[in-house]
């Protein structure tokens, strides 16, 4: 049976591509961003005990008390803002859940709605799925700062929503308070929505700060916040997310989640309760284990002869591999995982015109010292 045209253009994610070939030829993996490492014990602990104490059976749709509190808790501190976490937050499986609801329960077909690229992949499928018309603006190196009037014309040319994802996946760009300011003066005025993914909220570098979108004037009520515990305590496969948003806006998240995934898996809220309670003293070891990362692959990157383009949050870098001659990203990456054995990921892949990206290569830094040190060290053979 052939696949729906709506999905037909997307095949298969090009990070299930590149690991299950690095898994083949037994590459170093800086291609998906996983940790090769295990979260905290204490959140681990945590889900132990949701499955030994508590409930096993379908918990409520929205997310159990004790999670949707935490969350609450955690917008209030970053934002300012005190939310009903009844009314106002909701679990889902993945901060990829939580964007899939909000496309399918906020947008009507051929609703316009702004796409940052590069993107994360799963935003120009969450426009096919709702039938959205996507609208690119695009963020250039070597700053892949938002380009004001690029961005003014999109707005001005007419959208429903736009996705701001900061700090930035995959370029590593935390958005400054100019820009986020630029973003909320044209989504009040235009009367424009903002789903905002912000699951690398506390993996960023050189003390920039983490801006929510939802704290600007008029902001509030046009903003579905979005986040996971994945990528800050190191569990990915746990995949529990969350939006928080106005009322009305999350009876569209929950109109679609509902019949979505229903709910989440009960141990992992759990876990993902205990997460959010972990002391501040865990989000600084967090951002100083990532910076040490950051700066052994960039500056072994260097090294070899890429330009880096140094990033100020996530786990992912953008680097210039021009210099070693291959006519564009995808030829660059074949040769890294079939030659040099080291996986990256093309990320041409991530914009409407590849050519955007054909210069450039992204490596994940979530892995230990000595895989970094590992795939350092295999591509010396690029010098060679």
């Amino acid at each position: 049976m052939a696949v729906a045209t709506r999905l037909r253009p997307f095949g298969s994610t090009i990070f299930t591509e590149v690991s299950a070939r690095a898994l083949e030829v037994k590459a170093v993996n800086l291609g998906q961003g996983f940790p090769d490492f295990e979260g905290p014990d204490f959140v681990k602990e945590a889900a132990k005990a949701g499955i030994d104490h508590q409930s096993n059976q379908y918990p409520p749709s929205m997310g159990i008390p004790a999670l949707r509190e935490a969350v609450a808790a955690r917008f209030e501190a970053q934002t300012g803002r005190a939310v009903d976490p009844n009314r106002q937050v909701t679990i889902t499986s993945g901060c990829t859940e939580a964007l899939a609801a909000s496309f399918l329960g906020l947008l009507e077909p051929k609703d316009p709605v702004i796409l940052l690229q590069p993107w994360y992949d799963c935003y120009p499928v969450g426009c096919a799925l709702s039938d959205a018309a996507p609208r690119y603006v695009t963020l250039r190196p070597p700053g892949f700062r938002l380009p004001e009037a690029e961005l003014r014309a999109a707005f001005e040319d007419g959208a429903r929503a736009i996705v701001i994802n900061t700090p930035h996946n995959p370029t590593g760009r935390v958005f400054s308070r100019s820009e986020m300011d630029l973003v909320a003066e044209l989504c009040v005025a235009h009367d424009v929505l903002a789903f905002t993914d912000e699951v690398y909220e506390h993996i960023r570098f050189d003390g920039v700060p983490h801006r929510s979108l939802a704290a600007w004037p008029g902001m509030w009520e046009r903003t579905v916040t979005m986040s996971s515990v994945g990528k800050s305590f190191s569990v990915t496969g746990w995949k529990t997310g969350w939006a928080v948003a106005p009322e009305h806006l999350t009876a569209g998240v929950r109109a679609a989640h509902q019949f979505l995934t229903f709910t989440t898996p009960n141990p992992m809220q759990y876990g993902t309760a205990a997460a959010l309670s972990a002391p501040q003293e865990y989000f600084e070891g967090l951002q100083s284990l990532y910076t040490a990362r950051r700066d052994l692959l960039a500056e072994g990157l260097d090294r070899l002869g890429f330009g880096v383009y140094l990033p100020q949050g996530t786990y992912f870098l953008m680097a210039d591999h021009r210099p070693f001659g291959f006519g564009d990203d995808i030829s660059f990456v074949h040769h890294l995982i079939e030659e040099v054995g080291v996986a990256a990921i093309p990320p041409s892949v991530f914009y409407d015109d590849p050519a955007d990206g054909a210069g450039m290569v992204r490596f994940a830094f979530c892995k230990s010292e000595e895989t970094l040190r590992a795939a350092l060290e295999r591509m010396e053979a690029l010098r060679r």
